[in-house]
């Protein structure tokens, strides 16, 4: 049946197979029944299984296979009847548990999930199965402190692949995820070539980059680049790596092929606008930022870097327009503060005034916001507010040459 299988001749396998299930002895069939499941062939699993279960009817190893098909088909309460008949003082407890484990993960009942594997491991605290699964549990969800000390157990016991996962790499995930990027460093490179996986390039690359290391993470990003060209994230940590090596034409290009990958990355439209601002290359910073902010226009910090850019440019209408379709549950300062210009530059002071009254109580002891607040009060002609302002940002900057300068100037008025 399996020859038959590989050979794709299916009609001929339904024949092999009812001839299997009548005439082959228990041990073949259950031999059987494990490289179909693996196979994915679920239904004549599933039959095998049912077939040996008649015959064996206290072997609680075929309960937990047929639960796990179970699982496969989305029968979770099947699954459960299955796993509810294995008692505690059955051989097969210890994979019931796992399977059970299994299940509650896939309903996101976590609490359950973790209950049924802590109580696996105070049953076989070293079973490599047990150490594995808890390992798996953890960095799923996030908790990587835990899922490292479970690998770390399965290292030291000498276990380096378990269900065709590399364990160092793994580890070396689990503790780039935690921001320790030297301890992850040293077990990503031990990760044999077979095991190398897209992902773990790229934890490799980013984590390089975390520690410093530019040349070395521009090295493995290229090479990831080069064998998927549709890994998208590789994309702005290459252009990161080149920025910070200055290489700023490359870093724009790197940032512009990724951008021809992922066109609906927002942060990557960001990066690109960044780069494009150090290269003085202005058209290209506001084709990017408004990009980006046409494809996350909620996403307050876009919105100021636009924002900031209009100011630069002078586009004091196109900074009003972007800063008032800002949709806010409170007021933010920095909005407050980027509109007071436009409408001062607009000669509309009491907006203005409104607006810097409202950003006065985060920025006033920031002295450029002073300092701008100080001329905002001499063009409107607020003698007693400048005077005020003035007082107190010579105690922020006293030895502000420019801010004593004027101070001078209006005393001796």
């Amino acid at each position: 049946m399996l020859n038959a299988i590989e050979m794709g001749q299916l009609d001929e396998a339904k024949k092999d197979f009812a001839w299997a299930l009548r005439q082959d002895d228990d041990e073949v069939l259950f031999s059987l029944a494990e490289q179909l499941y693996a196979l994915g062939f679920l239904q004549q699993a599933q039959r095998t299984y049912l077939k040996l279960l008649d015959r064996y009817p206290d072997e609680d190893e075929l309960r937990t296979a047929l639960a796990e098909i179970a699982i496969d088909n989305g029968n979770n309460d099947e699954a459960l009847a299955y796993l509810a008949q294995i008692k505690p003082d059955s051989d097969a407890y210890l994979q019931s548990l796992l399977v059970a484990a299994d299940l509650y993960q896939t309903e996101e009942q976590f609490e359950v999930t973790e209950e049924k594997l802590q109580t696996a491991y105070q049953i076989a605290p070293e079973e490599p199965a047990v150490l594995f699964a808890l390992g798996e549990y953890y960095y799923a969800t996030g908790r990587f402190a835990l899922a490292i000390r479970y690998y770390f157990a399965l290292i030291q016991a000498g276990v380096a692949e378990f269900a065709r996962v590399d364990i160092a790499g793994r580890l070396g995930m689990a503790y780039a995820q935690s921001g320790k990027f030297d301890q992850a460093l040293g077990y990503l490179k031990q990760v044999a070539p077979g095991f190398m996986t897209a992902d773990i390039r790229f934890q490799t690359g980013l984590t390089q980059l975390n520690l410093g290391q530019l040349k070395e993470a521009i090295i493995t990003l290229k090479e990831l680049i080069d064998e998927d060209n549709q890994y998208a994230s590789a994309y702005p940590a290459l252009a990161q790596a080149y920025l910070q090596e200055n290489h700023l034409s490359q870093a724009l290009k790197t940032a512009q092929e990724g951008l021809g990958v992922d066109e609906y990355n927002e942060n990557l439209f960001t990066l690109a606008a960044d780069i494009a601002g150090r290269l003085g290359e202005f058209d290209l910073v506001k084709k990017y930022l408004q990009s980006a902010h046409a494809l996350a226009p909620e996403n307050l910090a876009i919105s100021l870097k636009l924002s900031n850019y209009y100011l630069s440019q002078g586009d004091h209408d196109a900074n009003i327009d972007l800063l008032q379709g800002i949709e806010t549950d409170s007021v933010d300062p920095q909005v407050e503060w980027n509109l007071a210009q436009s409408y001062q530059a607009k000669e509309d002071f009491a907006r203005a005034s409104q607006a810097f009254e409202t950003a006065r109580p985060t920025y006033w002891d920031n002295p450029t916001f002073l300092k701008q607040l100080i001329y905002f009060y001499q063009e409107s002609g607020e003698r007693d507010l400048l005077m005020d302002t003035l007082d107190h940002a010579l105690t922020v900057t006293p030895d502000d040459p420019e801010l004593n300068e004027l101070d001078g100037q209006l005393r001796d008025f």
